[in-house]
């Protein structure tokens, strides 16, 4: 549970083309993250995306705490039409144990393969498919173009899955960079399951996220909190 509960914290996400070049602009963020686990872990972590040479545009996050690391990264494209993953990569370190997985999309065939131990395998997706960090930039484009009510088929190295979010208000978030006036988004489960995830999206930083914080089935709470954010 420990291993699980760190890696929600580690992790940390149709648009008009006027939104798209309103809200994907390149930028490095870091946040402190905490998790209980009866014992308090602390970890820092950093938010990057910078478009690349040929076009594209890659999204990273790493983190460090003493006991643990994490890697994500997404390469991508994007266009009127939104953002299309192409390649993704996970890395997780946990007191000595790792775990690793990568996937590719092949959007001629709309098909993803996942490599997860050398043992890759593939299967059909929707053209609207995210990542686990791309969807994260998808969502914060949808709510720059007014989108209240979110639904993201995942592909998370499983199953497809889907990610459905909706907008609860607005409130403001202290940080060490200052107040945000955010939009506070709630993930949507099933209704009996005792898990909340709430994630909080400053316009004022092209709805980049200043907060984050989960409640696990068995009570543990975990949290991101943005320190500072340098865009170009």
């Amino acid at each position: 549970m420990v291993r699980r509960g760190l890696a929600v914290v580690l992790l940390l996400v149709a648009t008009t083309p006027m939104a798209l070049a309103q809200t994907l602009l390149p930028f490095r963020a870091t946040y402190s993250a905490t998790l209980d686990t009866g014992v308090a872990i602390t970890a820092d972590a950093t938010r990057e995306l910078k478009q690349l040479e040929d076009g594209s545009w890659l999204f990273s996050s790493q983190a460090q705490a003493l006991v643990a690391s994490q890697s994500e990264e997404t390469r991508f494209t994007y266009s009127s039409h939104g953002i299309q993953p192409q390649e993704y990569r996970y890395r997780r370190k946990v007191l000595g144990r790792k775990r690793a997985a990568d996937l590719s999309f092949d959007w001629t065939h709309n098909r993803v393969t996942t490599r997860i131990k050398n043992k890759p395998w593939q299967m059909d997706i929707p053209p609207a498919t995210q990542d686990k960090l791309s969807y994260q930039l998808q969502l914060r484009l949808d709510l720059a173009a007014g989108k209240r009510e979110l639904l993201y088929p995942v592909a998370d190295g499983g199953p497809l899955s889907e990610y459905r979010f909706r907008v609860l208000g607005e409130e403001t978030v202290t940080t060490p960079e200052g107040d945000y006036v955010a939009l506070k988004v709630e993930r949507v489960r099933e209704t009996d399951s005792p898990r909340t995830t709430h994630i909080w999206f400053a316009p004022a930083l092209d709805y980049l996220i200043v907060k984050l914080h989960q409640t696990e089935s068995d009570g543990k709470e975990y949290g991101l909190l943005l320190n500072h954010v340098e865009t170009q």
